[in-house]
């Protein structure tokens, strides 16, 4: 059921988790948090969870990947299943959506935008409109919100017409979106998550010396407010002055240092030397803008750095190019235990820490 998404840690987020052990007490703050996938396997061996992101669509996922039957009710629309029906019975209504993201998008002189059905995208606006109502009404907590547009993100994403990213729509409909779109109710374990969920600039994110802090940033140039624009747009429920073919948003706001050959490495080590968290776990590959050698060096002022190969994992594909270019991608972590040092000493003086690798 879940949105593809670049460098998504799906298939190795259990091996993530491993690393961090048991909680003893602290928090799993999965910073960049993306789909929640990471998240999602740390509340499972009962975390307490943070999730942080730059994007509230990422979050609302990561929100709907963490909870449990205990987070929500829904009482004041009898439930989640009565909720998901009520939003699948709505009627299409056209909206932002339709005008901007479907064919009906010739009608204001742009191009024929074809990332939905004109039928879909109307049934999009309905149902993003009756959970904005229904927020209005009182009728749903943040948790509850959330949790629905989270769903909805992931029924836009299943008739959306692309290739795997809203960075281009395809000329052709392929037959996923000529399906009517249909919210589906997940499965939601039979817990209450002790769950935390912010929208900001991961630098400025709070940890503890009791937590685990997981960093997953982005490796390549790729910037995820632009690539994912209608999943923000669907989340927001407004209507941004949006141009040019694929009907962009502005995004240049959310644009992340992280995405700049020039400045991934110093935004790397300025993050972790300015975390507070008794564990640093920070996610990287073979094609990150960062040579792993180099990001070992920087990262070992830190403290104790060791290096966990994960595994050998399929390269996403978000088009027939791509595929053809590489087959894989080598994901490693790197795990830091910080030295807790004395600021009044001298920083030349200052233990570097050890390197260690792990298969």
């Amino acid at each position: 059921m879940g949105v593809r998404y670049i460098g998504s840690k799906a298939r190795v987020a259990d091996a993530i988790v491993d690393l961090a052990g048991p909680s003893r007490g602290g928090r799993f703050v999965d910073a960049f948090c993306g789909t929640g996938s990471v998240a999602s396997a740390a509340a499972s061996r009962g975390w307490a969870i943070t999730v942080n992101d730059t994007l509230p669509s990422a979050v609302a996922m990561s929100v709907g990947a963490t909870v449990g039957r205990g987070n929500v009710s829904f009482a004041p629309l009898g439930g989640y299943s009565a909720a998901v029906r009520a939003l699948n019975a709505v009627p299409g209504s056209p909206g932002f959506v339709h005008s901007q993201y479907s064919p009906a998008s010739t009608a204001t002189g742009e191009v024929e935008r074809r990332y939905f059905t004109e039928e879909n995208a109307a049934r999009l606006d309905a149902m993003r409109a009756r959970i904005g109502q229904w927020v209005t009404a009182g009728y749903l907590t943040k948790v509850e919100q959330e949790l629905l547009i989270a769903d909805l993100l992931q029924a836009a994403n299943k008739v959306a017409n692309i290739s795997g990213t809203y960075g281009c729509f395809l000329k052709a409909w392929s037959p996923a979106a000529l399906r009517p779109v249909l919210v589906r109710e997940r499965l939601l374990p039979p817990r209450t998550t002790d769950l935390d969920a912010v929208v900001g600039d991961v630098t400025l994110l709070q940890t503890t010396t009791n937590d685990t802090v997981y960093f997953d940033p982005p490796y390549t140039k790729r910037q995820y407010s632009a690539y994912y624009h209608l999943l923000e747009t669907l989340h927001a429920g407004d209507s941004p002055q949006v141009g040019g073919v694929t009907g962009l948003r502005p995004w240049k706001d959310k644009a992340s240092d992280f995405c700049y050959k020039s400045r991934a490495l110093g935004a790397l080590t300025q993050l972790v030397l300015g975390t507070t968290a008794r564990q640093i776990l920070l996610s990287y590959s073979n094609e990150g803008h960062v040579p792993r050698d180099y990001l070992i060096n920087a990262l070992s002022e830190a403290g104790t750095v060791t290096v966990h190969e994960i595994q050998t994992i399929g390269r996403y594909r978000p088009n027939a190019r791509a595929s053809a270019n590489a087959d894989t991608v080598d994901e490693y972590v790197i795990e830091i235990q910080p030295v807790r040092m004395d600021p009044e000493v001298p920083k030349a003086h200052r233990y570097r820490g050890s390197v260690v690798h792990t298969a």
